[in-house]
């Protein structure tokens, strides 16, 4: 009998020692806790790559932060660079490398990405629609869309207060008739009004001259990168310099303010 009960009282000590491995092998320790609560890695941001600031602008609208602009912004006319050695190898470095097709080392710039390098066909034009349009499609492929949308939501604020005070400042209250470089017609659309005709990225022809002084336009929107002097002489046309490309601040809002200041300024000399 008393034999039984030491063994009765061997397998109640066991069991509960198995129960104590159990609960301690089941609760987390602190280490374990720490570990779980922890902050998280981030993601890694993209490095971006952009031939010229209108690119970089584009993509810091999308989210992008790190952002490096091949074409130094002091270069006038952009399409001229000769990107050097040391453009190319930062260009081999990057996630995503944006460019324009009609840029002439675009060739050079698909050649020194490489295999790791995403390439990226940017639309270049400061149409709102269309800029809207890129920085979505920028956001996705960096993973920075809530990003992209806060942009569009301040950028659809600033430009709809632009279009309010430049429309203000129409000629006897109506919309100037204008004629634009193929590439500042976004910012008649800035002004609210509609071209009459449009010019480039060629010099003008007598022909093109003949034409587009017979519209009688009031004011002629230039490229400020692409200029090629004054398009229509002795028309009383007044010709507005607009400019496409942002700062070094990459800040593509600044291009809208600064049309406008310009379109405000000519319709009020006019």
């Amino acid at each position: 009998m008393a034999r039984t009960r030491v063994r009765i009282t061997s397998l109640l000590t066991l069991s509960a020692a198995l129960f104590l491995t159990a609960a301690c092998g089941n609760d987390p320790s602190p280490q374990d806790t720490k570990s779980e609560a922890g902050p998280q890695p981030q993601a890694k941001k993209p490095v971006v790559v952009v031939t010229t600031t209108w690119e970089g602008a584009f993509a810091k609208a999308a989210g992008a932060e790190d952002v490096k602009v091949i074409v130094p912004q002091s270069v006038h006319h952009a399409p001229d660079y000769d990107p050097k050695p040391s453009d190319l190898a930062a260009v081999a470095k990057a996630d995503f490398v944006l460019y324009a097709p009609f840029e002439p080392y675009a060739a050079k710039i698909k050649e020194a990405a490489g295999s790791k390098a995403k390439l990226v066909e940017v639309n270049l034009d400061n149409d709102p629609d269309k800029v809207k349009a890129e920085v979505d499609k920028l956001g996705a492929l960096f993973g920075t869309a809530d990003a992209a949308t806060r942009w569009k939501t301040g950028f659809d604020t600033e430009y709809a207060k632009l279009n309010k005070e430049v429309q203000a400042g129409w000629p006897g209250g109506r919309s100037p008739s204008v004629v634009t470089q193929v590439f500042t017609a976004w910012s008649a659309k800035l002004a609210g009004a509609t071209p009459v005709g449009t010019y480039g990225p060629e010099a003008v022809t007598p022909a093109q001259l003949a034409e587009l002084a017979a519209k009688k336009p009031e004011l002629v929107l230039d490229n400020a990168h692409m200029s090629t002097g004054t398009v229509l002489p002795d028309s009383g046309a007044e010709q507005v310099k607009i400019v496409n490309y942002p700062g070094e601040d990459l800040d593509l809002l600044t291009v809208y303010r600064n049309a406008a200041a310009e379109l405000k300024k000519a319709m009020g000399a006019s």
